[in-house]
């Protein structure tokens, strides 16, 4: 089978790719397993120390071209993992480039999918941020409403609608699964509202300054690489009978303070730390305001997905994977 994942340039999709190559199989549109012959990590830019093997293909391009993925997509035994998304803060100062990329291309991938014979299974990377309003003020959970107060939290919505009526019109076999903040992510701050949360561990542990622009108090739920990566292949492989018509639910997560994260990264690191700023921005004190600081995931829980045991071995994963031991 091929298996496509867009966004397949960035963090996420990397590490997806390399568990996929780990694994080896996916559930097919036959319902059985069937070995993954073919790779496609497709995204507008690729970093040149991406995922290499004899069956990855890097194709790049724009997602909202339903050209060039008619041309990927081109296989009736094919599986989508959709990622690809301009993020938070992007949005919010680019709303037309945000309607272009988080719906034109979900659209996009969700018609190359509806022109097969077959039906695609596709995971669709939501966000806890197509909550907002009223609803965050407690634990937002499966069933609670989608009232985002974000561009980003308003596009993630409108994907999760799109993949429950294409699952209806039995287009495809759609999942969408809303993500936590995803902790650590390697590399350098992003333009997400939500990027300094993967700093207050990734800066200090490299010996430079993190600063953080919330409330120290303030709870977000989080998710480490690792788990995400592992919660996104079990909802692909999940029977869709389980899932019912609502195709979207809420990924394991852990509420945690940037108190409780420095707490975490302190016990967990083998090396001298760099300091931490609380530095508050108003724009992104804005944003988080209007997202949910907890949530509840009974929907995965009776999937089997998992959930992490705290911050110290997400930070300890970090350090396992992307840095040398201390001393060294």
């Amino acid at each position: 089978m091929r298996v496509l994942i867009t966004g397949g340039g960035g963090f996420l999709g990397r590490t997806l790719a390399r568990r996929l190559l780990e694994r080896g199989s996916l559930t097919g549109v036959t319902g059985q397993a069937e070995p993954i012959d073919s790779l496609v990590l497709f995204d507008v830019a690729h970093p040149p120390d991406g995922v290499a093997a004899p069956r990855v293909e890097r194709v790049t391009g724009d997602v909202a071209d339903s050209r060039l993925l008619g041309s990927i997509i081109d296989r009736d035994d094919v599986s989508v993992f959709h990622l690809a998304s301009m993020v938070s803060a992007g949005c919010e100062a680019d709303f037309d480039g945000a309607l272009d990329v988080n719906l034109g291309g979900t659209r996009a991938v969700l018609q190359a999918c509806r022109d097969r014979s077959s039906k695609p299974r596709l995971v669709f990377t939501s966000s806890i941020a197509a909550f907002g309003g009223e609803a965050v003020a407690g634990v937002v959970s499966d069933t609670t409403k989608l009232t985002p107060e974000t561009t980003y939290g308003m596009t993630k919505a409108i994907g999760e609608l799109l993949i429950n009526d294409y699952t209806r019109k039995g287009f495809l076999d759609g999942r969408s699964a809303r993500l936590p903040t995803v902790v650590v992510r390697p590399g350098r701050p992003n333009a997400a509202a939500s990027s300094w949360v993967s700093g207050i561990f990734r800066e200090p542990l490299a010996g430079e300054e993190a600063i953080v622009p919330v409330d120290p108090t303030i709870k977000v739920p989080i998710s480490g690489y690792r788990t995400v990566v592992d919660n996104l292949i079990r909802l692909h492989e999940a029977d869709g009978q389980a899932l019912g018509s609502d195709r979207g639910l809420n990924l394991p997560s852990i509420a945690v303070t940037a108190e409780e994260m420095l707490a975490g990264l302190r016990a967990a690191a083998d090396r001298p730390l760099g300091p931490v700023t609380f530095r508050e921005d108003p724009l992104i004190v804005r944003i988080f305001a209007g997202w949910a600081q907890e949530a509840s995931w009974d929907r995965a829980r009776a999937l089997g997905l998992a959930v992490d045991d705290g911050i110290e071995p997400i930070v300890k994963a970090y350090i396992e994977d992307f840095l040398q031991p201390a001393g060294t």
